[in-house]
C-alpha cells in the first residue's frame, strides 16, 4: 500500500512504495512541464523521504509515457518570469529545488521515458543515476529561447558529461537521442520502454539491500570531490568511513558473509 506526502499542488506527487520514495511530475497534458508550484514542492517531498527510515532510494519520474519532464512550463512565464524580480524569485525556486535534490542524503534515480528537456535535464543531472528508455530525447534549448542558466546548473551538467559535451548541448540547443546520451555519459543504463520500470525496480532492490551508511558515505564523498566551491573536507570524509566501521551494519555484513546468508542491514 502506498502513502502520499501532503502537498499544496496536484502537479507533483510524493509517494512511498515500500523502500522506494517516488517523486512524480504530474502534468502529462503538458508533457510534465514544471510549474513554479512544482519547484517549490520538491524540497517538501525530499524532506519527507529523508525523514522516513524505511525509504532507501528515491526515484523521480514523469506521469504517463510521453515525457520525463519536457522543461519549464513556458505558458506561465508571463506571470512568473515577466519582471526581473519575478524572474529572480523563479530562478531561486528552481535552483533551490535542484540543490536540495543534489544534497538528498539518499540515492536518487531519474527514470526517464520520452522527453527530458531543459529544466528536466537539469533535474535529471541532479540525480545520482539516470536510467532511460531507448526512445528518450534529451536537450537544453536555452539558446533558442534567450534563457540564461546559472553556473551551478551548468556545473552539474559538466560534472556528468564533461565540458565539451556540455558546450555542445547548450550551443546547439538540439535534441539528442538516447544512444547519444549514453555516449556522452548523460545516461547510465538504457532499456526498452516496456522494460524500463522493471529495470529501475531491480536497481532499487539492489540498492535497498545494501548497507545504507556505506551508500550514503560514498554519495557524500563524491559530492565533496565534485563540489565547485572549496577544497575537499578530508576530515569529514574520514569520519564517514569511521562511522561505517563503527556501525552494527559492519558487524552484520561480516557475520552474514561468514554464515553465507544475505545480510539484513538497519542503517546503524
Amino acid at each position: 500500500m502506498t502513502e502520499r506526502v501532503q502537498l499544496d499542488t496536484e502537479f507533483l506527487i510524493g509517494e512511498k512504495d515500500g523502500a522506494v520514495g517516488r517523486m512524480i511530475f504530474n502534468n502529462p497534458d503538458q508533457r510534465n512541464a514544471v510549474k513554479l508550484a512544482m519547484w517549490e514542492a520538491m524540497s517538501t517531498v525530499i524532506d519527507a523521504f529523508e525523514a522516513d527510515d524505511d525509504i532507501k532510494v528515491v526515484v523521480l519520474q514523469g506521469a504517463g509515457d510521453k515525457a520525463f519532464i519536457s522543461g519549464a512550463d513556458i505558458s506561465e512565464f508571463e506571470q512568473v518570469r515577466s519582471t526581473p524580480e519575478n524572474t529572480k524569485n523563479y530562478e531561486n525556486a528552481a535552483d533551490g529545488a535542484m540543490t536540495r535534490l543534489s544534497s538528498c542524503k539518499k540515492p536518487t534515480i531519474a527514470m526517464i521515458r520520452g522527453w527530458c528537456m531543459g529544466g528536466g535535464a537539469g533535474i535529471a543531472v541532479s540525480c545520482d543515476i539516470r536510467m532511460a528508455s531507448d526512445d528518450s530525447k534529451f536537450g537544453v534549448p536555452a539558446a533558442k529561447l534567450g534563457v540564461g542558466y546559472r553556473v551551478r546548473g551548468i556545473a552539474k551538467l559538466v560534472d556528468v558529461v564533461g565540458p565539451s559535451f556540455a558546450k555542445e548541448i547548450f550551443y546547439t540547443g538540439r535534441p539528442f537521442d538516447a544512444q547519444e546520451a549514453v555516449t556522452m555519459g548523460l545516461v547510465n543504463r538504457l532499456f526498452t520502454p516496456e522494460d524500463l520500470q522493471a529495470g529501475v525496480d531491480d536497481y532499487c532492490r539492489i540498492i535497498a539491500g545494501n548497507a545504507p551508511l556505506t551508500v550514503a558515505s560514498v554519495k557524500q564523498m563524491v559530492n565533496q570531490i565534485v563540489k565547485p566551491d572549496g577544497p575537499i573536507d578530508f576530515d569529514y570524509c574520514e569520519q564517514l568511513v569511521d562511522d561505517c566501521f563503527a556501525s552494527e551494519d559492519y558487524i552484520e555484513g561480516r557475520t552474514a558473509f561468514m554464515e553465507k546468508r544475505k545480510p539484513v542491514f538497519k542503517g546503524r
